[in-house]
């Protein structure tokens, strides 16, 4: 392969910073989804517990969002780390949902 040009790697800095800028904008993106995602975790939390379901974790439900979650995936990012990513995803949100109840329980009890 031949050395870039000057100009060749002027260039590609250029479309470096291109892409990396789309990057983060979608980064943005993402974690207002994220945040968007866990407000609706809190919501169905909330409700579950008004619905006597003391249980947080539901791994049916957590059975079909991952399920889902690998149909969708067209790629280029490989299944085993999209689901990682979605467990973390489901982890951190039963984590809120707990200490919401814990939270709305004290609140109860003031």
């Amino acid at each position: 392969m031949t050395r870039p040009t000057p100009a060749e790697r002027e260039a590609a800095a250029a479309e470096l910073a291109k892409v990396r800028d789309r990057i983060d904008v979608l980064d943005r993106r993402i974690v207002e989804l994220l945040g968007e995602r866990a407000e609706l975790g809190l919501a169905a939390g909330r409700v579950k517990a008004i619905a006597g379901r003391r249980a947080v974790r539901d791994s049916v439900r957590e059975r079909e969002v991952l399920l889902r979650v690998a149909m969708a995936n067209g790629g280029p990012l490989p299944q085993d780390g999209l689901l990682s990513i979605y467990r973390r995803i489901l982890a951190v949100t039963r984590a809120l949902e707990s200490r919401d109840r814990t939270h709305g329980d004290d609140a109860a009890d003031a």
